[in-house]
This record gives structure tokens, C-alpha cells and sequence, in this order.
């Protein structure tokens, strides 16, 4: 069991007001709160070791880049990566993404395909499709249901030996869906084809084995799960890092470089150009101890209480509709209100101090396929409670009786 009290009190927003309420933090998809220890490693890094990493000889540079390091193994050993060089540091998931397609655009040739699903983060098609537009490739889309859950016979469908990368969610932002990202990377690779993962959704909830699940790249962003902005990080098999061009030339992943030609240095620094964001690659591996401290099995039990006890709750409501009813989801609800805009919803109960994310969610073919705007989106954390959902519960209730 999670004592809630305590771990709410190692976050200081929480215990602001907003427009006179306390706040009711449920916009975790879109960024977690940082804890007082997460806080605390910023400002001692600037105000302790601030220094450039890798270039110098002097103390503070040294003291800088063991931490720096120490962050990366730190990480490695998180989502049990077999090599340290296999962890780059990139500004975050969508950087991950881009550095990735941008490297196959050397391997890939016309008709060849390229597989995503209708579940995506707009960062995980736009990539894909201007890889596609430069090479002459071919985009497919697996399909959902109703339910907001991949279709896996029509995954099986798609898969060919044309097929040279999936790239898929682990979970989706906008409906909380956890995808079956096992059997379809095995699948995957049974046609010869690399699986990038989108774990941004993921890495709050659970702790990826990235040798388990034998992905060949798995991306994800530091400030979904307790970190700073800006920094993320991209898995990749040693294999695979090799092979792929660097996305960036400049300091730090060159080996050697003369007018006549350049050479990269060793992983991982081929995919770290210039001087990388340093406090935010050493305070993740700050906040991922913490969250190894309260232990990711107790994190996924006590979300999954506030799951059902929202859904439950929410479902009470006339005319409220729960868009995405995968049997597999994370601590996410999306929904609407019958005749009511969900932009309209948010603004009213902001007005209590509760903050949720209204719209598309940068998702939007899902919006699309279910034919609506938007929705409400409420995203639950492991410092959040049941007293909160209650709170929300009765605002949605109360800006309902005022717009209808």
C-alpha cells in the first residue's frame, strides 16, 4: 500500500490554490509533477556542478560528466538495456522518433513499407510520413475498434516482407489503450521488420524490459515520469545504432574531421551532437530512483483503483460517454457530454481548480475515427486520490447543469 499523504507531500504544487480551489492535478498524460527531490537536484546541479560534459580536464567538468554518466547507467539498468552506449539522450520522444526515421531513410527504397497505427501521437505519423514522402516508401495504418484497441488480425494482415519498420505506442495518450507491443514486435520481426516503441504514455505506469520485450528502439520523454522538460531518452540495439546514419553532425559525435571527410565517433555519442541539455540528463536518473523507490507495482496497483473508481463514478453521469473501453488501459479517461463542446467542460471546471487536457490530444485520426471534436481527458497519477476524482465527478456534474 501507498501512503498517499506523504508521497503528495513530496510534490509543492499540490498543495497550491487555482482561481481560490486547490488544485486537482489530472493532466499527468500531458506532464507529471516533479517531486521536492527532483527540484532539489536542479538546483544543485546549477548551483554546485554546472559545467560542459566530455571536454575538459577540469574538476567540475569531471564531476559533471560521472554524473551525466552515472544518469545513463542509471537508465540502462531501468529498462534493462544490455549496453549503456544503447541509452542516447535526445530532447525527447518526438527527437527519438525523427532521429530513427530519419536514419532509415538510407535504407529505404520505393515500395518498401512502413507500418504505424491508427492510435498515434501525431509524433509517431508525421515522422513516418515525410520518411515516406522522401523515399517513396508506403504508409500503412493498423486499424482500431469501437473499443479503441488494435486490431491484430488486420496487424497480421499488414505484415509482409515489404514491411521494414512498425512503430506503434505501448500506450495511447489519448485513450489510455495498452497495446499487445509483445506479440506484435515478435510478429514484427518474423517478416524481417524493426519495431520502434512510443513508451512517452508508458513510462509513468511501468518499467519496460526493452530485452524482453526485444524491441529494436524504444523512446520516451523525462518529464511524463517525474523529470525535467526537454530531455528523453532513445533505446536502441547496439546492431541497429551502427547501422543508422547520425541524425546530427557537429561537436561531440565526430571521431575525426578534416575538409576532406569527418568520422563518427563510437555509440553513443554518434546521436549526441553538441553540448546535450546536462542538468536534465542528470536529474532523470534522479527521477527514476524515486520512482523505483515507491516501486512501479505499487504505482500500477494504486492507479488502477483510481481507473475503476473514476470510471465507475463517471459512468454515473446522464449522457456522459467514456470514449475508449479497451479491456488493457492505463489510468486514463477520455469522454464527453452529449450536446456539450469538451473545450467548454474544461473551462468551467478550471474555474474549481481542476485541471484536465480538452481536445484532440494531438491524436487527431482517433478524433476522426470516433467522429467527434475532441474530449476530456483525465490522466491519473500515483499522488492523485479518490477525494480528487470525487471533486471532479461534481464539478463535471455542475458545468453540465450550466450548459444544457
Amino acid at each position: 500500500m501507498l501512503d498517499i499523504q506523504k508521497i503528495r507531500a513530496d510534490f509543492p504544487i499540490l498543495s497550491q490554490k487555482v482561481n481560490g480551489h486547490p488544485l486537482v492535478y489530472f493532466d499527468n498524460g500531458a506532464t507529471s509533477q516533479k517531486p521536492q527531490v527532483v527540484l532539489d537536484a536542479i538546483s544543485e546541479y546549477y548551483s554546485q556542478t554546472n559545467a560542459n560534459i566530455h571536454r575538459g580536464v577540469h574538476s567540475l567538468s569531471q564531476k559533471a560528466t560521472d554524473a551525466y554518466e552515472l544518469s545513463r547507467k542509471k537508465i540502462q539498468q531501468h529498462i534493462n538495456a544490455q549496453h549503456s552506449h544503447e541509452v542516447i539522450f535526445t530532447s525527447g520522444t518526438t527527437h527519438g522518433i525523427n532521429a530513427i526515421a530519419n536514419g532509415f531513410a538510407s535504407l529505404l527504397q520505393k515500395g518498401d513499407e512502413v507500418l504505424v497505427s491508427a492510435l498515434e501521437h501525431h509524433s509517431n505519423i508525421v515522422p513516418w510520413q515525410m520518411l515516406c514522402e522522401r523515399t517513396g516508401a508506403v504508409l500503412k495504418v493498423i486499424p482500431i475498434n469501437q473499443n479503441g484497441e488494435l486490431i491484430q488480425t488486420e496487424y497480421d494482415k499488414l505484415l509482409s516482407a515489404n514491411t521494414k519498420i512498425v512503430a506503434v505506442n505501448h500506450i495511447s495518450n489519448a485513450l489510455g489503450t495498452i497495446n499487445p507491443i509483445a506479440e506484435m514486435i515478435r510478429k514484427a520481426h518474423t517478416v524481417g521488420a524493426a519495431v520502434l516503441i512510443d513508451g512517452a504514455q508508458a513510462v509513468p505506469h511501468l518499467k519496460p524490459d526493452v530485452q524482453a520485450l526485444d524491441c529494436d528502439f524504444y523512446v520516451f520523454s523525462g518529464h511524463k515520469m517525474c523529470g525535467p522538460t526537454g530531455i528523453g531518452i532513445l533505446y536502441g540495439k547496439e546492431a541497429w545504432l551502427n547501422q543508422l546514419p547520425p541524425y546530427q553532425g557537429g561537436g561531440e559525435m565526430i571521431a575525426t574531421v578534416s575538409f576532406e571527410k569527418t568520422t563518427y565517433a563510437d555509440l553513443p555519442h554518434k546521436f549526441e551532437a553538441g553540448t546535450p541539455n546536462i542538468e536534465g540528463g542528470i536529474v532523470l536518473g534522479t527521477a527514476v530512483d524515486y520512482l523505483n523507490s515507491i516501486g512501479f507495482e505499487h504505482i500500477a496497483a494504486y492507479e488502477h483503483e483510481l481507473l475503476d473508481y473514476a470510471t465507475e463514478k463517471l459512468s454515473e453521469i446522464e449522457g456522459l460517454n467514456i470514449v475508449g473501453t479497451a479491456k488493457e488501459k492505463t489510468s486514463v479517461i477520455s469522454f464527453n457530454i452529449q450536446g456539450i463542446h469538451p473545450y467548454d467542460i474544461g473551462t468551467i471546471i478550471d474555474k474549481k481548480g481542476i485541471a484536465v487536457r480538452t481536445g484532440h490530444h494531438c491524436a487527431q485520426p482517433i478524433m476522426d475515427f470516433f467522429c467527434i471534436p475532441g474530449t476530456i481527458r483525465a490522466s491519473f497519477a500515483f499522488y492523485n486520490t479518490k477525494e480528487e476524482i470525487d471533486i471532479l465527478v461534481e464539478a463535471v456534474k455542475k458545468a453540465k447543469a450550466m450548459l444544457l
